[in-house]
């Protein structure tokens, strides 16, 4: 018997496609959006085994209002995941304003269907994390406030990094002034979700090397051989290109969780970031596990640039102690993620 019907938006991006494989195999059905649907064939492919619990509708865009009035209809949980991903922004305006509208848009919608009992925000680190002097525990208490007022001083001179940061502290900003808009007449549970980097094997398998996700780069450009250095995206505040990284699978699970527990997760925040690593910590452990690529993968300097067992250290840390409390379960080990994902990437070689 189905958990019921949860409503998966942006169904075709990294995270959406893990998260609906996730309430499938909870025991969900699931009605993904898209903004075409010629490009979820791939999607539809890689799931195919769940056959009609896996519905795909069009929504061409996310901020027009109504937009999402059909999609709802006997919906239950609601994982906003459709906003702009990219660290290579240039213009701000469009960036945050589809951040703000779309989550707007379809909070007002879901308003008015009464069969919607929790709705999942995906927000980012990014929203969290401060510009500090010093050591810095980073949890869900914190708001960014650099990121807003440099894009108010830049334009669009702002560096892509901190465009999409802007564009999530604005969405989730404008998340919870809704809830307190309307504390009155929401029926519903409202979480926010905050990953780090998101790394990990994809549901739908790239079939071009450009089709690798810009945070799980690092494992592929370690793997083709790139030079250690300029490996993946840049971390924020980390060393020697080395960040905060969360399994896709990990995110998905706790977007489940907070489905399926909305009492508990009503109201709260959830920072997902499991491992300080990167491109030398990916190069250490590929050469490792393919020595016939010891060839082509880089040296390096072996062991620098992370912490043992690739927890955080120094004067950043990403206290996801909440998350691993609230579901009772830990992270995916590191070194899972990237031999999972390299596992994935093999046939572009």
């Amino acid at each position: 018997m189905s958990k019921g019907r949860a409503l998966v938006t942006g169904a075709n991006g990294f995270i959406a496609g893990r998260a609906i494989e996730g309430f499938l195999k909870a025991g969900w059905d699931v009605r993904g959006t898209v903004r075409s649907l010629k490009s979820a064939g791939p999607l539809k492919d890689a799931l195919a085994e769940y056959g009609s619990r896996l519905e795909l509708v069009e929504v061409p865009d996310i901020t027009a209002p109504g937009a999402f009035d059909v999609a709802l209809q006997g919906v239950t949980a609601v994982a906003h995941l459709a906003s702009p991903v990219s660290l290579q922004f240039t213009d701000p305006e469009p960036v945050l304003r589809t951040a703000v509208n779309g989550t707007l848009s379809i909070l007002k919608s879901a308003t008015t269907v009464p069969s919607v009992k929790v709705f999942i925000l995906l927000s980012s680190v990014t929203a969290i994390m401060r510009r500090v002097e010093g050591p810095l525990v980073v949890n869900e208490s914190q708001w960014n406030d650099w990121a807003e007022p440099l894009v108010a001083e830049l334009g669009n001179k702002t560096p892509g990094p901190a465009i999409y940061s802007a564009s999530k502290v604005r969405g989730e900003r404008s998340f919870w002034q809704f809830r307190d808009d309307h504390k009155d007449s929401i029926k519903f549970a409202m979480t926010a979700i905050n990953p780090s980097f998101v790394a990990g094997p994809p549901v739908t398998t790239p079939q071009t090397p450009d089709q690798v996700t810009e945070t799980n780069a690092f494992i592929w450009d370690v793997l083709t051989g790139k030079d250690i250095a300029t490996a993946g995206v840049a971390g924020f505040g980390g060393v020697q290109g080395s960040s905060g990284y969360v399994d896709v699978r990990d995110v998905s699970r706790v977007i489940v969780f907070a489905a399926e527990h909305p009492d508990e997760t009503d109201g709260e925040r959830y920072l997902l970031s499991a491992h300080f690593a990167g491109a030398q910590a990916a190069a250490d452990i590929l050469r490792e596990a393919y020595p016939d690529r010891r060839g082509v993968i880089q040296t390096g300097t072996p062991g620098e640039g992370y912490y043992p067992g690739y927890k955080f250290g120094g004067e950043k840390v990403f206290d996801s102690s909440k998350a691993v409390k609230a579901s009772g379960q830990d992270f995916i080990p590191f070194e899972k993620t990237v031999l999972d994902t390299a596992k994935a990437f093999e046939h572009l070689l």
